[in-house]
């Protein structure tokens, strides 16, 4: 009988790195990330996300949560693709980490984003994730440069993205939050700027996954 990993490669894939472990989002993870949303991400003065998905109703949220993550990957294609991570820590369920990306077998580019529960915040967490994922990309995927951005306001963000490695890419001025202006500092990587985190990471199922992407075997 034919498994799900195989029907859909990116279920193979596991990241770990010391306690975090991070596999794509199936359907008995989006509950528990919905309520991990509900408890809160961030104060709700401020706002981190350029779609203000967390100022919705707790019901209205909780659908179009659950809905952003079936279509994602239901118009996952070589073209375009969301890889969305659960991410656990010690075995809990702590928040998510994404990477998106368009015609990546040619621009070898991804962007990344995440978020985490207030309560596992300001532990390492988000600068271990993102060491991770950054791995996956650079050592198994074959990427060249890794984007991200954040609002010049969350410092916390670009912490982590300045510990990395990423330089400066532009500013952009966004409406955050309806009549809101903010401004979106953009933030590139590069291999060859990437700095390794200590805790080392390992990627299992990543064969399939660039099968999955269209990508050489052999590279």
């Amino acid at each position: 009988m034919s498994t799900l990993e195989q029907i859909w490669p990116p279920f193979e894939l596991r990241v770990t790195a010391g306690a975090l472990e991070m596999r794509v989002i199936r359907d008995q993870d989006i509950a528990p990330l919905i309520d991990l949303a509900l408890d809160g991400i961030h104060d709700p003065g401020t706002m981190p996300f350029a779609n203000p998905w967390t100022d919705a109703p707790a019901d209205e949220m909780m659908g179009s949560a659950a809905a952003y993550y079936w279509r994602s990957r239901a118009e996952f294609s070589i073209k375009a693709w969301t890889l969305d991570l659960a991410v656990r820590h010690e075995g809990v369920i702590v928040g998510t980490q994404a990477v998106v990306a368009q015609n990546y077998p040619v621009t070898r580019t991804g962007e990344t984003g995440s978020w985490l529960g207030r309560d596992f915040q300001g532990k390492g967490i988000g600068t271990l994730m993102r060491h991770a994922v950054c791995t996956l990309m650079f050592d198994h995927l074959g990427a060249e440069t890794i984007t991200s951005g954040a609002f010049t306001d969350n410092a916390a963000s670009m912490r982590v993205s300045r510990k990395l490695g990423y330089i400066d890419n532009g500013v952009t001025r966004e409406e955050r939050r309806e009549g809101e202006l903010a401004h979106l500092q953009k933030l590139l990587l590069t291999r060859a700027a990437f700095v390794r985190g200590p805790e080392p990471v390992q990627v299992d199922g990543a064969e399939a996954l660039r099968a999955f992407l269209g990508l050489p075997l052999d590279e």
